[in-house]
């Protein structure tokens, strides 16, 4: 089954380097074999990854390389036999995929078990900012073990990954001191958290807050001061969990976790159907600061690359 679509077009990077050197092309979508289905995409999300893993070859990657790993939008066809992610699907349901390659893109044709129907809740441009930072924020409470009643740290409180924490930490019962700038602290207690400006001294003005030993830390940012008053505050370095200092984990036994690694692949994986029911119910929301037009990409990762978009941004066909 399908609806005819206009000529698509779709980003992708026909040389490593940063996202001013991708080209966007028309192309032929493909149309959905079993277990495939196409999606007129609506949203994508913009993610760090998406210029990180095109800026430098890497091994088993080639050029050209479509990029965007998380969408938004509306099926327009159905291989046979097919069923999405969450279940059986119809032309014209509105979806979400995450997981896949080249959702930079007007249409595109994916597997069906990376598709779920998507949250009512949330607009387009929020439902394609969902799962990538939903499935990093829940796995990086999870390896840390953040439990019920304990005081964790986390570095970066007010970013895109940091605000999903907040939200699923407050739904567990754990209670989070959150480093952030003066001028985000409002957002940190928005989503339930106590807010800390980082800098020097942060050590002590999170113990002056905690009155309880911190149980955990949780890196969003990877800097050295980050690392270095996880280390000082927290005990046991296996409940330490980064996301951007991958040589600090190797050297010091933290714990690093990425979506490229198979283990987190599994569980982010897993965790999906979970984070979309969060957001069906209004307890998980996706704060969008800006959406751009599919073809200002470059311009919206700009923007990403100051570090201070204020909240997510979406590419809007």
């Amino acid at each position: 089954m399908s609806v005819s679509t206009p000529q698509s077009r779709h980003w992708v990077a026909t040389a490593w380097g940063p996202p001013d050197s991708w080209e966007f092309v028309e192309h032929d979508t493909p149309s959905p074999q079993k277990g495939e289905v196409t999606i007129r995409v609506l949203a994508a999300g913009v993610n760090p990854a998406d210029a990180k893993h095109v800026a430098a070859a890497r091994p088993g990657a080639e050029l050209p390389v479509p990029i965007g790993y998380e969408i938004s939008g509306e099926v327009s066809a159905i291989g046979a036999d097919t069923r999405i992610g969450s279940g059986a699907v119809d032309i014209g349901d509105e979806v979400i995929a995450f997981r896949v390659r080249g959702g930079y893109a007007t249409e595109i044709t994916v597997p069906a078990e990376k598709v779920f129907a998507k949250p009512s809740t949330l607009t387009h441009p929020e439902a394609a900012n969902l799962l990538l930072v939903g499935t990093t924020a829940a796995e990086m409470l999870a390896v840390t073990g953040a439990a019920p009643g304990e005081t964790i740290l986390l570095h970066g409180a007010s970013g895109a990954v940091g605000v999903s924490v907040l939200q699923q930490a407050r739904l567990r019962g754990v209670r989070v001191i959150g480093t952030a700038s003066e001028a985000r602290f409002d957002e940190v207690r928005r989503f339930g958290g106590i807010p800390v400006e980082y800098g020097p001294g942060l050590a002590g003005r999170v113990r002056d807050l905690a009155g309880d030993p911190i149980a955990a830390a949780l890196d969003a940012v990877g800097t050295t001061e980050a690392v270095d008053v996880s280390l000082e505050l927290v005990r046991d370095r296996r409940r330490i969990v980064t996301i951007a200092a991958a040589g600090r984990a190797a050297t010091d036994g933290i714990t690093f976790i990425a979506g490229s690694m198979p283990e987190s692949a599994r569980f982010r994986d897993e965790v999906r159907s979970e984070l979309i029911a969060l957001a069906q119910n209004g307890d998980l929301v996706v704060p969008v600061a800006r959406a751009f037009a599919l073809g200002e990409a470059p311009a919206a990762h700009r923007l990403l690359a100051t570090g201070h978009p204020g909240g997510k941004l979406a590419l809007v066909p």
